[in-house]
């Protein structure tokens, strides 16, 4: 049997596979609430070896998208219980991924409509955010200019990762997948092009990356390290992030750091879909494998074909999927038993009025086609 559809231990827990459902935003809830549709919608899915979430907003502060479901709250974990209850019904492990977006918000999203913070002071530009615009309406808007968080602000971000896991593993998760990837808060800290602070968060290669590292060790203190992962898009190009300084050598120094800790996983995007320098990715792919003994999940773009290859290369230990995922609940059973895959509505790949489960949960198994 390929080692694709072979069980995997990873931390202790037994995974029924080696394919991962990856964190894909569908802006499906209101109240910022798991609903039952959310848990039908992962449970479909439960035959992958592991689920990762959506990303869940830590906080108010870190929401950058309209109808995404929190978990900052009682209210919220108790929402989240449902759904883990679902997937683990049905012999699935589900990780809940957290996210902070920093300047990738709205001041519409943000507590009385202040300006949303970062390492800076620099708006993301040609890009937008699922917010309110000036008509009242839900729809894309450019990102509001940020402010500069200051440094006791950094450590109180650190702090609402640590009770937003907290708050997963009592909701039943399996463990917290950290977003550090996509442009997203720890991206504009390790950016020397975003960050411009002269604090112990600022400066060298070191204090850039300590944010992140202080992060992924505080919630690994709170909920213990085989239950902590952390997703990274190095040379990532997304979301009006530029090169910078010392760029490899940043992204190699993360890659030693993390080789230290001893953490469930590290979730890579491993095929650079973005407009990047191929020869150096390819190179810190290689780079990464050597000094992390740990788990690799890789997600970019991935076939079956191309999964197996890198699993049985030893490049990777894991192979996520995002976009079959939508219209395939029964991915693995369809790429084990080579059933043609279908193909998804991409204008139903976020919220649809008046119709949550058109395009959600509305797609069939192959048996019920």
């Amino acid at each position: 049997m390929n080692k694709l559809f072979n069980s995997y231990d990873l931390s202790g827990m037994k995974l029924k596979n080696r394919v991962v459902m990856s964190p894909m935003t569908r802006t499906r809830t209101m109240n910022d609430l798991a609903d039952d549709l959310v848990a039908l919608y992962y449970a479909q899915r439960a035959s992958a070896g592991l689920i990762v979430t959506e990303g869940l907003p830590i906080s108010e502060e870190g929401r950058g998208y309209l109808y995404t479901p929190g978990l900052y709250n009682k209210e919220q974990m108790e929402s989240w219980r449902k759904v883990t209850e679902a997937v683990h019904a049905k012999g699935g492990t589900i990780f809940a991924q957290l996210w902070h977006v920093g300047r990738m918000s709205h001041t519409s999203l943000q507590p009385n409509n202040i300006a949303p913070v970062s390492s800076g002071t620099i708006p993301a530009t040609n890009t937008t955010v699922f917010a309110w615009t000036e008509t009242g309406e839900s729809g894309p808007v450019a990102p509001s200019e940020p402010r500069a968080l200051k440094t006791e602000e950094v450590k109180r971000i650190t702090n609402d990762f640590v009770i937003s896991a907290r708050l997963a593993i009592e909701a039943g998760f399996d463990g917290v997948e950290i977003m550090a990837a996509n442009g997203f808060i720890f991206d504009q800290f390790l950016s020397s092009q975003l960050n411009n602070r002269t604090d112990e968060f600022g400066g060298s290669i070191e204090n850039r990356q300590r944010f992140l590292l202080n992060t992924i060790d505080a919630v690994a203190e709170e909920v213990g390290n085989n239950k902590v992962a952390v997703r990274l898009s190095p040379f990532g190009r997304i979301y009006d992030l530029a090169p910078y300084e010392n760029e490899e050598e940043t992204w190699s120094n993360i890659a030693i750091a993390l080789g230290k800790r001893q953490l469930a996983y590290v979730h890579l995007y491993y095929q650079p879909t973005y407009v990047t320098a191929p020869p150096l990715a390819e190179k810190f792919k290689k780079f990464f494998r050597k000094n992390f003994v740990g788990t690799i999940i890789a997600a970019g773009g991935f076939n079956r074909e191309i999964a197996e290859e890198v699993i049985e290369k030893g490049e990777v230990d894991l192979v996520a999927f995002g976009v079959p995922y939508i219209a395939n609940p029964d991915l693995v059973e369809r790429m084990q038993n080579n059933w043609p895959l279908a193909e998804s509505d991409r204008t139903t790949y976020y919220g649809v009025n008046g119709s949550p489960e058109k395009g959600y949960t509305d797609y069939p198994d192959y048996a019920a086609e």
